[in-house]
């Protein structure tokens, strides 16, 4: 079906009291497992195109975002495109072009003043594409970035970035990190329910690979609405690779790896979904 918007995903989930998974795509096989096991689990879902996934493809982003857009037409799971972690403003500029819905405007790594202006400028141009905005805060009272270990997101500075720059969505620090290989994070969830009552936005959680299921519902209850996920989708991914080609070290055609690892991604996807939502994994 064709795509839909992440405000509307987001907001429907906040609505009820529930989550979207937004998910991490770099190859066209992890856009087919990524739809694919939306489809088998009955969930929307987000797909995300970072920055870096952009630099991957020479610093091109449209055949990427043009592959996410023709799979979702032929996918009966509903999804948005999100260009993800993006710093360069002629990227951002690019977005609504391109078919997303969604930036995460990423200043993070400026100073705080720097982070509010670049941000609120950013958002209110994008806002007038009609797009649906992201932010995070960055080295507030010298933290170092957002989501660096210990780091903790303080409520009332982030309603006052959010009243600042007009985002739409804040990513917050409560425990979890970027990149982590094993689930093994803790969150803070009385610190996610304080965010939840102070800031006015829908608050995004990062680095979700490296949170336990339990801890990932116990996170949405306590009032997180969009999740990302990407290192895990890298991992599933990988295995599948090594296996098929350590089973069989003479296989030259791609499509004999490639199509494990495509199911090994909408494998992963199921089971996520059915983790945070609660259901039992299907299909």
């Amino acid at each position: 079906m064709p795509l839909t918007t992440t405000a509307d995903l987001v907001g429907s989930a906040a609505s009820a009291g529930r989550a979207v998974l937004a998910f991490n795509v770099v190859t066209l096989e992890q856009v087919e497992g990524v739809l694919a096991g939306a489809e088998r689990a009955g969930h929307p879902v987000i797909l995300q195109v970072s920055e870096n996934a952009v630099a991957f493809h020479g610093g091109r982003v449209g055949a990427l975002a043009a592959a996410c857009r023709a799979v979702a037409e032929d996918s009966g799971a509903r999804a948005s495109l999100h260009l993800d972690h993006a710093t360069d403003l002629d990227l951002v500029a690019s977005a609504a072009a391109h078919g997303f819905s969604s930036v995460m405007v990423d200043a993070s790594r400026l100073p705080h003043d720097e982070n509010v202006a670049v941000t609120a400028r950013a958002t209110r141009a994008l806002h007038e594409e009609g797009l649906f905005i992201e932010a995070e805060l960055g080295e507030v009272g010298g933290k170092d970035g957002a989501h660096a270990p210990g780091v903790r997101t303080d409520p009332g500075e982030a309603a006052a970035f959010v009243v600042a720059t007009g985002v739409d969505a804040l990513a917050v620090a409560v425990g979890s990190s970027h990149a982590m290989a094993t689930r093994t994070a803790r969150l803070d969830h009385d610190l996610v329910a304080r965010l939840h009552d102070a800031v006015p936005v829908p608050l995004v959680l990062h680095g979700s690979s490296g949170v336990p299921a339990d801890e990932l519902r116990r996170a949405v209850a306590a009032g997180m609405t969009k999740v990302n996920v990407g290192t895990l989708l890298g991992q599933a991914f990988t295995a599948a690779v090594r296996e098929r080609l350590a089973a069989d070290p003479s296989a030259t055609d791609p499509r004999r790896y490639l199509r494990e690892a495509r199911d090994a991604v909408a494998d992963a996807v199921v089971t996520t979904l059915g983790e945070v939502h609660g259901d039992a994994p299907t299909g």
